[in-house]
């Protein structure tokens, strides 16, 4: 049986290693990024935003805890806001809540949303961008060049993995017990290379990529990306894998 390298968070790793299994894959967890929400923040008042820009399923979650427990008179005015959301699952959880978004970009990253959004929708009007710690600050840019008003908020931020896990990985890569590395977000990428003190992998693993914004990360390491699914989700990715694995 093939093994497939897991670098999500353990709380969001469980339904992909579950999607792998489906494929007759088993999967090794090495989370490259541990999440923590960020102290010291207030929900703003949302009634003086046009809009607000969610990333991810975790800049949905830690934002919508703080603001139902503290401030959940501002949940109406969530609902009233133009809302985006970058890929399916983040614009599930929003609907969780009772909040409507604007159109998924055909393909799931931020510059393909900002590519489709009008300067009408723009111009003049003021922004609420959800971030974690390491976020790209690629829809921030595009507003304010755009002639927007751009609010950034870090609600989370990512740590680096632990060395002693580390350790492990780096034997199941010598030993030949790794068919492919599965990463979802840059920082995924950027940490498992730092911890493994090398970007020279044995023969024959094959990398995989969540989606564009990710694969580029990979390839400015200088790492070869074998696998891009089609629609940037975890089934989609999965399934790419498998059939890369073949």
């Amino acid at each position: 049986m093939k093994t497939v390298l897991v670098t999500r968070p353990k709380h969001q790793a469980t339904s992909f290693v579950k999607e792998l299994e489906q494929y007759g894959l088993s999967s090794f967890v090495f989370p490259t990024i541990e999440i923590r929400p960020v102290s010291g923040w207030k929900v703003p008042e949302l009634s003086g935003f046009d809009g607000v820009f969610f990333t991810s399923p975790n800049s949905v979650s830690f934002f919508m805890e703080r603001l139902l427990h503290e401030s959940p008179e501002e949940l109406k005015n969530l609902q009233k806001l133009l809302v985006w959301a970058v890929g399916k699952t983040t614009a599930q959880d929003l609907a969780v809540h009772g909040v409507t978004t604007e159109p998924i970009p055909r393909i799931a990253d931020a510059i393909t949303l900002m590519e489709e959004i009008g300067d009408d929708a723009i111009k003049g009007n003021t922004f609420l961008f959800l971030r974690g710690s390491l976020s790209l600050g690629t829809i921030p840019h595009v507003l304010k060049k755009r002639g927007g008003t751009c609010v950034e908020l870090t609600v989370y931020e990512n740590l680096p993995p632990s060395l002693e896990e580390s350790k492990k990985v780096k034997k199941l890569l010598e030993e030949g017990e790794l068919s492919c590395l599965s990463f979802t977000s840059p920082s995924t990428a950027v940490n498992f290379f730092e911890a493994l003190g090398t970007t020279t992998l044995p023969p024959g693993v094959q990398i995989a990529a969540i989606g564009t914004t990710t694969a580029t990360a990979l390839e400015k390491l200088g790492i070869h990306v074998d696998v891009i699914p089609e629609d940037f989700n975890a089934s989609s990715f999965a399934k790419s894998i498998a059939e890369a694995l073949q």
